[in-house]
């Protein structure tokens, strides 16, 4: 093939990888989930608990009242799925809606029956999560004892959730929140953190509502769907401690650079004058329950039946990509070497996970731009051309505080950047793979989606 039949095939190739992650979003629907899971029968409600399985046990209540508390990147889509679904008599004093500023000001929403929307700040909290927590907590607090809290969680729900127990302020945490992500702790670690100086987070949403029933519909953004870990757990017991909180930052070699606030607040914990999160077994727990309704796993899957749609071979190189983002490129390049494709059928090796950045610069981007822009440069370092396409891309539209969801490459991109007048390698080194993306050409742009499963990565190859 010459190379403007090349050129032209691989920007073939960059549309369909385009599609196919964008199937793994739609696989993410978060209220085609909840029309999964939640249903009104006969004057009753009932939700699956594990909804699309066969024969899966259902939750029933003739609850009058239900106050619903939606929380996360989803929370507009979900809550629109509960107000569509159950009936405008129920919903007594209302509800709310917590969810980041860009899928709160989409104008093309309207209101949402029985919801009040409150925007706030993602990936780190802003005043805006803190008057949502207050109203979370108010609406949980009001709730009787044969009365339904229905609480939909999506991905992002702990940043945009703060509750910091006093006397730690929302600054302090914030300084907390950004010393972790700097040092590459995965989001369990952030999160585990997070629940020992939160209100709300580890269980704490279920202390406001008991005795009422509770029931969460969880859409998974966290690989392995350790429900006590999405959004920071707010309806499910603990397992983590004060003294794991500790040993994270001490780990992270943040422990002495974190606000006294928050020493103090650890140490009082590790050393029992503060009360635990709740664990299993509290009797707390006794009318609460929870649902999984969506996960990276289901949209990986999406991602691969639509690739064998288009005629490509299909791969799962893993379904928990985790790590430093650029170890994580080295895989799936190493993968790519080794893969054998059928003459006169492309392959499309596809992965879900979430990767992490240790920050050793001033740049900006996020960790699926940071890996589309090291397997650039790990490809051509190891001489892997010919005719490929990689994307890697966050399923809630955006990556680390940018505008842009991750990256898109191929061959041609460092010729691209280099072009433009940037240098590729220095870049990297300052964590800027916004920048060298940009003049690429190479940002990937969805914009913002309204769920969040985590990321999908897709590298498809011709066969040569």
């Amino acid at each position: 093939m010459n190379e403007a039949g090349d050129s032209k095939r691989l920007a073939e190739l960059r549309a369909v990888a385009k599609k196919i992650y964008m199937a793994g979003v739609a696989a993410a629907d978060p209220a085609k989930a909840v029309c999964r899971a939640l249903r009104v029968n006969d004057g009753q409600i009932e939700i699956m608990l594990l909804p699309g399985t066969p024969g899966s046990q259902i939750r029933r209540g003739d609850w009058q009242t239900v106050r619903p508390i939606a929380i996360g990147k989803a929370a507009k889509a979900m809550a629109r799925a509960v107000s569509d679904l159950l009936p405008e008599s129920l919903f007594r004093d209302g509800g709310v809606i917590v969810t980041n500023h860009e899928n709160a000001s989409d104008d093309g929403a309207g209101d949402i029956r029985g919801f009040e929307l409150i925007g706030a700040g993602h990936p780190l909290p802003d005043q805006g999560g803190v008057r949502g927590a207050q109203r979370v907590m108010e609406i949980a607090a009001q709730a009787d004892e044969d009365e339904l809290v229905l609480v939909l969680v999506s991905g992002g729900g702990s940043a945009l959730l703060p509750a910091p127990v006093p006397p730690i302020t929302l600054g302090e945490k914030i300084a907390t929140t950004d010393l972790l992500l700097a040092c590459g702790a995965d989001i369990v670690q952030v999160n585990c953190v997070r629940k020992h100086l939160s209100a709300l987070k580890g269980g704490g949403l279920v202390r406001y509502a008991a005795p009422a029933a509770l029931h969460a519909l969880i859409l998974s953004d966290v690989i392995g769907d350790d429900l006590s870990a999405i959004a920071s757990g707010p309806t499910v017991p603990d397992a983590t401690s004060f003294s794991d909180a500790i040993a994270i930052l001490e780990e992270g070699d943040v422990w002495n650079r974190v606000p006294l606030s928050v020493k103090t607040r650890l140490e009082q914990g590790r050393d029992g004058a503060v009360e635990e999160t709740p664990k299993s077994g509290d009797p707390i727990f006794d009318s609460a329950g929870s649902s999984l309704i969506g996960s990276n796993g289901m949209s990986l899957s999406a991602t691969e039946r639509v690739a064998g749609e288009l005629g490509f071979q299909t791969q799962i190189v893993s379904d928990a990509l985790c790590g430093e983002a650029q170890d994580a490129a080295e895989l799936l390049l190493a993968a790519a070497l080794a893969a054998n494709v059928e003459m006169g059928r492309p392959l499309a090796l596809l992965t879900g996970g979430e990767t992490t950045v240790t920050l050793q610069g001033n740049g900006r981007g996020g960790r699926n731009q940071e890996l589309a822009l090291a397997f650039a440069m790990k490809a051509a370092a190891r001489g892997f051309s010919g005719r490929w396409t990689f994307l890697s891309g966050g399923t809630d539209g955006r990556d680390g505080p940018t505008d842009a969801a991750g990256g898109i490459v191929d061959p041609s991109s460092l010729a691209r950047i280099q072009a433009a007048g940037g240098d590729a390698e220095a870049l990297l080194a300052n964590n800027d793979s916004y920048q060298a993306l940009s003049l690429a050409g190479d940002l990937l742009q969805p914009g913002a989606t309204g769920t969040n499963v985590a990321d999908l990565q897709v590298l498809l190859i011709d066969p040569s």
